[in-house]
């Protein structure tokens, strides 16, 4: 796509970014055939390409409107574009900067702009989300319903083993997963601590910044990598093995940290280190002999599998393949690309559009009726967890129930 980029972006890194993004967009509009906005509303500017269009727009100076805004807000940020896409167009990398610069050109009503802040700053502090989950379970049959369903009955955590063990891996202790789902980490730890490796969780790294880059502070975000960085500069420079990163939309930004920084040349060797470290715990256990000492209970189950496992981690199917490997039955989902409509905050911010996205994945997974619904994201169990007929659970709950002692 032939572009001319505002002379003050022109010669910038991020402009290059939007240059090469933009010219290898061929308009052929396969992108759209796997856009969940798209699909649902059938409006050009829904989809990958007419949302281009509009970016491409702002960069070359155009001055943006509410309209253009409320597109971009729309998109759910899932990558299935760039699964499609075969000009292989980095879409999320032009959506970072083309969202950034409309934001900073377009005000934002006060309502929108509080709801938003609130919403970033109850989810990156996992003292205050714990405290208001709390409450929320206490008072849940007073709760409008819109807000009954989203937050999950509490789960024991479990067990935490000892760091014994000569091989030693890193793991994201995260935000709201800490607080809400304390049992996915520990549930990662056992499985890990079977293998033969200790996990470490330094308490100083904490929201690795995906919740305030998507809700305009990217600034923000860009403080909370830093700070990442620096408390986990000691292993950095150590050469640690990986960090183990079970939540597939954390580890997908994770990964994006050269982006996020790349204006910073102190932070920016360490932020390219850490992306090179960052695993799904899937791609480690997929190596080793786990071997199953007992059955599932439940064999019968569907795999959901996250945007971010899928079109950011590129790990599609695994998931299903190492649970069979330990005597699980997965069953086919139809329409597996589609996104579940959790993406981060966007279940709040358009709940409308999140809530039939959640409808039509529910329906997929169940239609073999499975016993059992596995995931691999935060965001999605917590999404999906409120109108799902049988369980909802991280895949490591699944490892974990048949090689525990």
């Amino acid at each position: 796509m032939r572009t001319i980029l505002d002379p003050n972006l022109k010669d910038t890194r991020r402009g290059a970014i939007a240059e090469e993004a933009l010219r290898a967009c061929v308009h052929c509009g396969m992108c759209n055939a796997t856009c969940p906005t798209y699909q649902l509303t059938g409006d050009e500017m829904e989809g990958p390409r007419g949302r281009i269009y509009l970016m491409k727009q702002v960069l070359e100076g155009a001055a943006p409107s509410r309209l253009t805004q409320e597109h971009l807000d729309s998109c759910l940020s899932c990558r299935a574009c760039e699964t499609t896409c075969p000009s292989g167009v980095s879409y999320h990398r032009l959506f970072d900067i083309g969202q950034e610069a409309v934001v900073a050109a377009v005000p934002r009503p006060l309502f929108e702009r509080l709801l938003r802040e609130a919403i970033r700053r109850v989810t990156i502090s996992p003292a205050l989300f714990s405290h208001l989950a709390s409450l929320a379970r206490t008072f849940r049959p007073l709760l409008p319903g819109a807000l009954r369903g989203k937050i999950p009955a509490a789960v024991p955590v479990g067990l935490r083993p000892a760091q014994r063990h000569a091989r030693t891996m890193l793991m994201l202790t995260g935000c709201v997963q800490s607080a809400i789902a304390g049992h996915f980490n520990a549930t990662t730890a056992r499985i890990f601590d079977r293998v033969g490796i200790s996990l470490i969780e330094v308490r100083e790294a904490g929201c690795c910044g995906a919740v305030s880059a998507h809700l305009d502070a990217r600034d923000a975000a860009r403080t909370q990598a830093r700070k990442n960085l620096d408390a986990w500069g000691t292993f950095l420079d150590q050469d640690v093995e990986a960090l183990i990163v079970n939540s597939s939309g954390c580890a997908t930004f994770l990964r994006d940290y050269p982006d996020l920084l790349g204006d910073d040349p102190h932070y920016l060797p360490r932020a390219q280190r850490l992306a090179g470290l960052v695993r799904d715990p899937l791609e480690v256990l997929e190596t080793l002999a786990l071997v199953p000492i007992r059955a599932p209970r439940q064999a019968r189950i569907a795999v959901h599998e996250p945007c971010t496992l899928q079109h950011g981690l590129k790990l599609t199917g695994r998931i299903a393949q190492l649970l069979a490997r330990l005597g699980y039955d997965p069953q086919p989902v139809a329409d597996n690309h589609l996104c579940c409509g959790s993406a981060g905050s966007y279940s709040l911010l358009q709940p409308k559009m999140a809530g039939r996205l959640k409808k039509a994945k529910l329906k997929a997974l169940n239609a073999s009726a499975p016993d059992i619904i596995f995931t691999g994201n935060i965001g999605c169990w917590m999404h999906l967890s409120d109108d799902a007929p049988v369980p909802v659970r991280h895949w490591l709950e699944a490892v974990d129930a048949v090689t525990a002692p």
